[in-house]
């Protein structure tokens, strides 16, 4: 009988490429792949730093695995393992903790996965962090949208994130082997893919290219897919890349684009690299090229000095931004940053009232937004699950679409025509199907 691995992964979609990638090495050795809840030989848990919960969360899976199966041997690896693996070694039941040089070398570092008193760590020091590990991933079993890692790192200097520390420096995939390893996703079915690192627009910097050029390599690649940049920094996002967005249907019409705050006084603290003005004319020139662009913003609530003045600025600036939705983080201490040091810190309370009020504020963005597009043909890509009847897809510009089940649609560009909106779905009817992948493929 197979021996059995669970996987599990914390924090950005970066991490879950690489997570599939470890997968895949364990199938390639013989094992099977189980459900998390499921009882396993091996976890093995892919994590995160960026906020306390996170690494609280870690601690509380590693505990509940070992409920599932107390002889489990348990693998930590990730940006927390990183950072602090003399303290996840201190977890009961964790058997290894690998850094972010070690998680692709899980086979080569350890040939027997038998529980053992103590842990052992492996975890190279920071400035070994120069290797640039492949990583891809699906979602589920379908052959529909997948992740794929081009870029490494971070050379920012942002007052409150670890990231650098967990990462280590700026580094990209080499632009041929990022090419190749693009045409094999396409050919083995996948409609969407979506572009991860830490620091995607930052791509190419060790190869004298950049993102755009890369871009219009990849959209020359034969075949029926679009590509998605997962996020990308607002000094980062050019009018040439924008401009190429506006232009092909290869590129969707959605960026994620971080602001954090919309105080100049708090931005300047936590070293962005840009102005809140600057932010401004970025949206501006996305809207104006691409009028339907879906637009995503991640804001921190409760950043130390921030008071309810610098707060109300925040506000009141993505109140007067065209965006679609937010993504809002609780500011939360973290070890080695100069923001844990900085004065004026907010109370928790304070900090989960500014996050609720951010949350609602992207509720009603998101609402007008989807209401914006009654009447109107958005390009959708399904995906297989049958949801009571429905099945759902999204659109290039980040729209959840919905209409009655057809298998016919499965991994397949479709194009709809919203009718109304209901519980966060753009519920719409079928007007054309645009290629016919055949299930028999997946």
């Amino acid at each position: 009988m197979k021996k059995t691995v669970s996987l599990h992964t914390l924090g950005c979609k970066l991490n879950f490429s690489e997570t599939s990638t470890i997968g895949k090495e364990f199938l390639k050795n013989g094992y099977s792949i189980v459900d998390f809840d499921s009882k396993a030989d091996i976890y093995v848990f892919n994590t995160c730093t960026v906020t306390e919960n996170a690494e609280k969360e870690c601690r509380q899976l590693v505990r509940r695995a070992l409920r599932n199966n107390p002889e489990a041997f348990v693998i930590v690896t990730g940006c927390y393992a990183q950072l602090r693996p003399e303290e996840i070694a201190k977890i009961d039941g964790v058997d290894v903790v690998l850094g972010s040089n070690e998680k692709f070398r899980i086979f080569s570092l350890l040939n027997d996965f038998t529980k053992k008193e103590l842990s052992c760590i492996y975890v190279s020091p920071l400035d070994e962090l120069n290797q640039f590990g492949k990583a891809n991933s699906t979602e589920a079993d379908s052959r529909t949208r997948a992740f794929f890692k081009i870029q490494d790192g971070c050379d920012y200097k942002c007052s409150f994130c670890t990231i650098p520390l967990a990462r280590g420096k700026s580094r990209s995939m080499n632009p041929d082997e990022v090419i190749n390893e693009f045409r094999l996703l396409v050919e083995e079915g996948y409609r969407e893919i979506i572009l991860t690192g830490v620091n995607v627009g930052d791509y190419g910097k060790n190869y004298s290219t950049d993102l755009y050029h890369l871009l219009l390599r990849m959209i020359e690649v034969e075949g029926d897919f679009r590509i998605r940049i997962s996020s990308i920094e607002p000094n980062l996002l050019s009018d040439e890349i924008i401009d190429l967005t506006a232009s092909s249907e290869k590129l969707c019409k959605h960026f994620h684009i971080p602001l954090q705050s919309g105080s100049a006084e708090i931005l300047k603290l936590m070293q962005r690299r840009y102005t809140v003005d600057d932010y401004r004319k970025v949206i501006e020139k996305v809207v104006d090229k691409i009028p339907e662009c879906g637009i995503g913003i991640d804001v921190i609530v409760g950043f130390p000095g921030e008071t309810e003045k610098h707060f109300n600025e925040t506000y009141k600036f993505l109140t007067e931004l065209p965006f679609s939705y937010l993504h809002v983080f609780t500011y939360s201490e973290r070890p080695n940053t100069k923001a844990i040091s900085l004065p004026g810190k907010v109370e928790v309370n304070e900090r989960k009232k500014r996050n609720n009020m951010l949350r609602i504020l992207s509720d009603k963005k998101k609402n007008a937004f989807y209401n914006s597009l009654i009447g109107s043909e958005l390009e959708v890509l399904f995906e297989a699950e049958n949801d009571n009847g429905l099945i759902k897809g999204f659109s290039s510009n980040y729209v959840r679409v919905a209409l009655k089940y057809d298998e016919k649609l499965v991994n397949n560009f479709s194009k709809v025509k919203v009718k109304e909106i209901q519980d966060g779905l753009a519920i719409s009817e079928l007007t054309e199907i645009k290629n016919t992948f055949e299930l028999s493929c997946l």
